[in-house]
């Protein structure tokens, strides 16, 4: 299973995430599907390549709970639900 999480970069106390697909049974920092996006708590600064978020959500991957707050943040899902409706008629 696939999911949308955070890895963490940066040096010390100056924590930078970048958002990953990544298989479920990987490590925090184990190796990526593909970087989707990018995520900085401290400046609050967020890049997100929502045709790839979206391309993995529409294939079943699950986001963390922080991962779908940035997204929810950044109206991502409102993209989806368009393209569900679709797929469903």
């Amino acid at each position: 299973m696939v999911k949308l999480r955070l890895k963490r970069c940066g040096r010390k106390q100056r924590a930078v995430y970048r958002i990953v697909a990544i298989d479920v049974r990987g490590r925090r920092e184990g190796r990526d599907l593909r970087k989707v996006g990018f995520y900085d708590p401290i400046k609050n600064q967020t890049y997100l390549n929502v045709p790839a978020i979206l391309y993995f959500l529409e294939k079943g991957a699950q986001p963390t709970g922080t991962v779908k707050d940035i997204l929810r943040k950044a109206e991502v899902f409102k993209e989806l639900r368009p393209n569900q409706t679709q797929l469903r008629k």
